[in-house]
């Protein structure tokens, strides 16, 4: 077996001047589809010769050597096959200098470098694949044209197919100049949906533009297309025949209305030939292209050229036996000739190699990579008939004129794979007429070929390419999209392209009119204004891109005073820009004109991430950005801060190698934590030196000062070793410490059990969380409120826990306002109010779900799952009432409590028998929030506030701040006063983006997963106790258009059997559905989704025997007769019969089985039917329940009688209750119907499918027909869906 591969070499990098250069080989193999896109990759010393390259390569891939060869593929030519191997000694860089007309030894020039032929082929679909991987391209390669001269285009996406067309036509004198003579008049037409404009005017940057390749967007915009087309794969020939159809339109009633049929319109005769008398039948057709066979149909061999594919086009047929003819002239049928016979050729001559074809045995697209030859001139005198010039006036003659498009009508034309019958294909246009052409003289019929478009890959996909001869110098070029490069020789493009060619186009030799290119000079006075005008648009496309080029864009940041928020935007300033310059851009950008002054701000270096300011540029206000940042760069590793200072205020010296410490000031008496002061240390400093540096300012005692160091999320450490360093302690570039100076005993105590830890512990843990309460909750306002020892109390810590949401810039420099606890905390009781004024009920409309149906996990909530571990501990007090309020556990509501550190916690954790159990949680609180270890205190703080705009007089809302290691169940009870109902009346719903509500039910679970500014809802309603669980029923109608209908929501509880849930059931469905059943006379069983599924028997346990979850929904079932499940092992399908002869399906039908046995279902569905045993058929449904389907599918779509013995194997797996089962007589024929009675049929169950939701046919969506709108975009086709 011979195989081929394509061979990429490389300069390989050179680690020192001695050592011998290397050469990377990435070789392809392309022997089959399976590894075409598999890739070997060698480096080998550039003194490696081909025979050992050739060895290497065998090995590697794993050929016999000899069995396949390697072919250049990174030349200025055409892809050239290595020497062979026995008879080779070049060493490779012997053979690179050969190739590439190498400088010097170590590598290629520059020029070389560059050139690229031919794409690697890859998989995809036809026209191209949206994995092909182009060379190496990126926006500056286009920028400076090839040195070939010509102008490459843009491959949008997958518009390699219109790329290769364009480029042919560009370098079609005729077609090019005809487009030039041309002048658009503006006023009648917009330039944009001009269709022949905008090809001149992508002409003309083809000719006179400085880039390497230009872009095609204007062209496709003219043909209608949005940018999702470009990703459409499409047929070159269909293109090349509808861009024509569109251009003759335009052309309308102007000098160019018959351009395309003079360059590419031929006529030929289909005619019919009567064998007894001569009489002869015919008809002319035009044609715009030939379309050649590669392979007959049903051959083995394909054509071995154009010239033989051409003979076959015009051979005769004979019409006998059956296919007679019926001559006119003989009244009677007789043996025939059919066949074409061609009158006139085209001056531009297009022939289409057909390699699209359909395998009949595997019923799949083929492409045919046979040889087939072409010549570089093409004699075509033998195909024509110049005997039929002038037809025998007794003949009968049908001129079809221009009718049919320009295609040809002939049964090996006709039998094109490539289009659909069902979709029309075309420019959309109303009616499309033309007159008859008059036949041309005849010259001389010899054809230079021109242009080679090429299809590499499968019928799967792959890429378009042309190879174009210029008839300026008659070199061969290579247009890849935005890849031009020249063809050393002609002789390569006629061997290489013979397997993979897909349209030829010849020109007509004929110095008469064999026209020349249009010189700038001799332009038309309209071209010559619209070269100025795109030359003017690139010269400012090419100043904007240097000025691009030269002006850095980084990332700006700014504290704004006014709306005290980190506000972000990007500064883009040129390089040669000074920093006092860049600095006024950046405060008009960030909207600071009239609130502070100019000189009050500055630009520093700024770390985001770590919230760190890097260093300042004091003394370098005159220095350019450019030298500044390093240099202008896509991106940045750093981003810049605009610092505003006080007028007051002098601006911070800020050094590189500095860390950032951000110092809250701690007061134990008002138990307050003030906003962050910034100071800058050196990580080489000792602790005592720190303090000296915090004391100063802040203004604290450094002797009496204890630092403690928050090294992560509530991590603390106190600092108290004077000499150790900062660097030692864990500083990094951003830092966050508390300081505490007083003259109190706390200093005397361990860290862990001082109030300092306690209230730094509270301050870490807690939240803030909007509340709103429910609508119609019983009880007055002022039962809903705190007393006033209770907000007495808690006033004292509300400073420190209001701020701590709302923490200021780490970057101004503001006195703590704990002092005044009382001014401190109303501006935040403010902010708070109008943050959650909009918090109404009717801003949560969505229906009550369960958090646990975030992730469908019964045993795992996405939102509660984040619990507490045991190492975490608290002392901290918590509030305080006027008196205790009796709760359902025994506390009082002043005494629920936590324990932070493992300390604290010394008792084993025990399992709590709950459904909550599974989830995997790992809390230290029971349902309670009673300690599992000791009692301590947590902190619960709530302030009620009404809505700003008045409405909803009973809708209030709570500000809370809690500590997040608070069980819900504690948090429930400290809701108690508040909603005015025990907690056990009320649910607990969080509220998520969109309003979305998910109940939260896992008392014993604690708020860890909430976080800041989370809102939740209170709605009245009984709370689920330990191991309940809230269940959905619906009721299921197996034989109603809607089988699944909902009933009530109810409670199951873990341990109850499903006949004491069926008795608890009873009630609720007499009240609230009207539904008077028997206990006996229904059933409960599995709902997934809308399938039913496994039957719940009366003896099942909940969380024993059925696994039950938060949510959970059942179906219930009313029997027409007593239950028939009586045990796990039985098994219940629904069966439903299939009558063909009526075209009908009957009711569903259930049908108990004992065992899953083919042969017993097909026992019971007798029985049930009447159908005997052996004529009896039968197929599972497909999708959910009720499996439904159109009636004129069912009878042949459906997989029947499988041939299986079991139904829980392969292609059944019927291995749970309600599988639906369909079945019929095999004997019973199907209703004949005709088309019209089709028809009606078809509009009704797709009307009735539509209503239930399924889908009306099962069959693969079909192709995207190419169509280019004359009116520049799509409009609706009422005959289409």
């Amino acid at each position: 077996m011979k195989t081929s591969g394509k061979n990429q070499l490389v300069r390989g990098e050179i680690e020192s001047a001695a050592e011998e250069p290397r050469v990377l080989c990435i070789v392809q193999d392309t022997t089959n589809a399976k590894t075409v896109n598999e890739r070997l990759t060698l480096n080998l010393p550039a003194s490696t010769t081909v025979s050992k390259l050739y060895e290497d390569v065998a090995h590697k891939a794993g050929y016999a050597n000899g069995t396949f060869c390697l072919a250049w593929a990174n030349t200025g030519a055409m892809v050239r096959v290595l020497p062979c191997p026995s008879k080779q000694t070049k060493t490779l860089v012997r053979l690179l200098k050969n190739m590439h007309n190498f400088t010097d030894s170590s590598g290629l020039d520059d020029s070389s470098q560059g050139r690229f032929i031919g794409p690697l082929p890859r998989d995809g679909t036809v026209g191209c694949s949206s994995d092909y991987s182009s060379p190496s391209y990126s926006y500056s390669s286009i920028l400076n044209k090839s040195e070939t001269g010509y102008v490459g285009l843009v491959n949008q996406a997958m518009t390699c197919y219109l790329n290769s067309l364009l480029q042919t036509l560009f370098m079609t004198p005729e077609f090019r100049n005809a487009l030039y003579n041309w002048e658009f008049e503006e006023s009648e037409e917009d330039p944009v949906i001009s269709i022949p404009y905008q090809l001149k005017r992508l002409f003309v940057l083809l000719q006179t533009s400085k880039k390497r390749a230009i872009e095609t967007t204007d062209v496709t915009r003219s043909f209608g297309w949005d940018s999702s087309e470009a990703w459409q794969q499409h047929d070159v020939q269909e293109l090349c025949r509808v861009m024509f159809d569109a251009l003759e339109q335009k052309w309308k009633q102007t000098e160019q209305a018959d351009l395309i049929n003079q360059l590419y319109q031929g006529k030929l005769k289909d005619y019919v030939r009567c064998l007894e008398c001569g009489y002869e039948s015919w008809r002319i057709d035009t044609y715009l292209d030939i379309p050649l066979v590669i392979r007959p149909f049903g051959a083995s061999q394909a054509f071995g050229s154009v010239e033989e594919a051409l003979q076959a086009f015009i051979q005769p047929e004979t019409l006998d036996g059956p296919n007679q003819y019926f001559c006119e002239r003989c009244k009677k049928k007789c043996d025939a000739r059919k066949g074409l016979r061609f009158l006139h050729f085209p001056y531009l001559l297009t022939l289409q190699l057909k390699r699209f074809d359909f395998d009949y045995t595997t019923m799949h697209r083929i492409k045919l990579n046979d040889r087939m030859t072409f010549p570089e001139e093409l004699d075509m005198s033998p195909f024509i008939d110049v005997e039929d010039e002038k037809s025998p006036q007794t003949e009968s003659c049908t001129d079809s004129g221009a009718e049919n498009e320009g295609s040809c009508h002939s049964d090996q034309m006709s039998n094109d794979f490539s289009t659909d019958d069902a979709v029309d294909e075309g420019i959309c246009l109303d009616n499309t007429s033309s007159a008859e052409r008059v036949l041309k003289p005849k010259s001389s019929l010899t054809f230079e070929l021109f242009s080679v478009m090429v299809h590499s890959g499968s019928a799967a996909g792959g890429h378009y390419y042309a190879c174009i001869k210029s008839f300026s110098d008659s070199q061969w070029y290579s247009f890849n999209d935005q890849h031009v490069s020249k063809v050393s020789q002609l002789a390569s493009v006629l061997k290489e392209y013979s397997t993979n060619a897909y349209m030829l186009m010849y020109r007509l030799k004929d110095p008469s009119r064999n026209a020349k290119f249009l010189e700038v000079e001799d332009f038309p006075e309209h071209i010559k204004r619209l070269v100025q005008r795109e030359k003017e648009s690139e010269e400012q496309e090419k100043r904007q891109r240097e000025i691009e080029r030269n002006t850095c864009k980084i990332k700006l940041f700014c504290m704004h005073p006014v709306k005290m928020m980190m506000t972000e935007n990007k500064l883009e300033v040129h390089k040669d820009k000074t920093l006092r310059e860049a600095t006024e851009m950046a405060y008009k950008l960030m909207d600071l004109d009239g609130v502070v002054p100019l000189d009050c701000c500055r630009l520093v270096k700024y770390d985001e991430f770590h919230e760190y300011l890097e260093r300042s540029y004091e003394g370098e206000e005159d220095m350019p950005m450019g030298l500044l940042l390093g240099g202008v760069k896509s991106s940045y590793m750093f981003d810049l801060l605009l610092e505003i200072r006080r007028p007051d205020q002098v601006f911070q010296p800020y050094k590189p190698g500095e860390v950032m410490v951000k110092v809250h000031v701690v007061d134990l008496k008002s138990e307050s934590i003030a906003a962050p002061v910034s100071v800058r240390a050196y990580l080489n400093q000792t602790i005592t030196e720190f303090k000296q540096l915090i004391a100063q300012a802040t203004g604290l005692c450094a002797e009496t000062m204890r630092v403690v160091l928050e090294r992560c999320y509530n991590d603390l450490r106190l600092l108290y070793v004077p000499n150790k360093t900062l660097k030692a302690e864990g500083f990094f570039r951003s830092n966050k410490v508390f300081v505490e100076s007083s003259d109190s005993t706390d200093h005397q105590a361990a860290f862990t059990d001082s109030v300092l830890w306690k209230l730094l512990d509270r301050h870490g843990n807690t939240i803030r969380l909007f509340v709103s309460l429910p609508e119609l909750s019983p009880g007055s306002l002022a039962n809903r409120t705190s007393c006033p020892k209770q907000q007495h109390q808690q006033q004292s810590s509300s400073t420190s826990d209001s701020q701590k949401s709302s923490e200021h810039s780490d970057f101004e420099h503001i006195e703590s306002p704990a002092q005044e606890p009382d001014a401190a905390s109303q501006p935040s009781q403010t902010e708070n109010s109008t943050r959650a004024a909009s918090d109404t009920e009717n801003q949560f409309p969505s229906e009550e779900r369960s958090d646990s149906d975030v992730n469908n996990d019964r045993s795992t909530s996405s939102v509660d799952s984040d619990i507490l571990s045991s190492s975490h501990s608290s002392d901290t007090l918590c509030n305080a009432d006027s008196g205790p309020l009796p709760l359902a556990n025994g506390l009082d509501s002043h005494s629920i409590t936590s324990s932070r550190r493992s300390k604290a916690h010394k008792g084993k954790k025990e399992t709590w028998d709950t459904a909550e159990e599974d989830s995997g949680t790992d809390s230290e609180y029971d349902e309670n929030g009673k300690s599992k270890a000791d009692a301590q205190y947590l902190y619960f703080k709530a302030e009620p506030y009404s809505q700003e705009d008045g409405s909803g007089e009973g809708q209030k809302c709570l500000l809370v701040h809690v500590d997040k290691r608070i069980t819900l169940a504690a948090f429930k009870q400290n809701l108690e006063p508040f909603v005015g109902v025990p907690s056990t009346q009320f649910k607990v719903f969080r509220v998520y983006a969109n309003n979305q509500e998910f109940e939260s039910v896992r008392l014993n679970e604690t708020l860890s997963s909430f976080s800041d500014d989370n809102k939740i809802t209170i709605r009245l309603g009984r709370a689920l106790k330990k191991g309940e669980y809230r269940v959905k029923v619906y009721q299921l109608l197996v034989n109603d258009p809607e089988p699944c209908k909902f009933l009530l929501e109810t409670v199951f509880a873990k341990g109850m059997t499903v006949r004491q849930s069926k008795e608890e059931l009873l009630p609720q469905l007499k009240d609230q559905c009207k539904m008077d059943i028997s206990i006996d006379r229904f059933r409960l069983r599995k709902k997934t989704w809308k399938n039913p599924g496994t039957v719940f028997l009366d003896y099942h346990v909940y969380e024993e025997d059925i696994n039950i979850s938060s949510n959970w929904e059942v179906f219930l079932e009313v029997l027409e007769e007593p239950e028939r499940m009586k045990s796990m092992s039985q098994l219940a399908v629904l069966t439903r019969r299939w009558c063909p002869a009526q075209m009908n399906l009957e009711a569903f039908r259930e049908v108990v089985l004992e065992s899953s046995s083919v042969e017993e279902l097909k026992e019971k569905l007798s029985e049930l039917s009447g159908i005997p045993l052996e004529n009896l058929e039968f197929a599972k449904g497909r999708g959910t329940f009720p499996c439904d389907m159109s009636v004129l599918e069912i009878h042949q779509d459906l997989d029947w009688n499988p041939k299986v013995s079991t139904l829980n194997v392969w292609p059944l797996y019927i291995c749970d209750d309600g599988a639906v089962i369909f079945y019929r007589d095999s004997t019973e024929e199907l209703m004949e119907l005709s088309e019209e009675e089709r028809n009606e049929l078809m509009k009704k169950e797709s009307s009735r499918l539509l209503k239930t939701g399924h889908r009306v046919s099962y069959s693969p969506r079909k192709e995207k027909a190419l169509k280019i709108y004359l009116d520049g975009g799509p409009t609706k086709d009422p005959g289409q869906d």
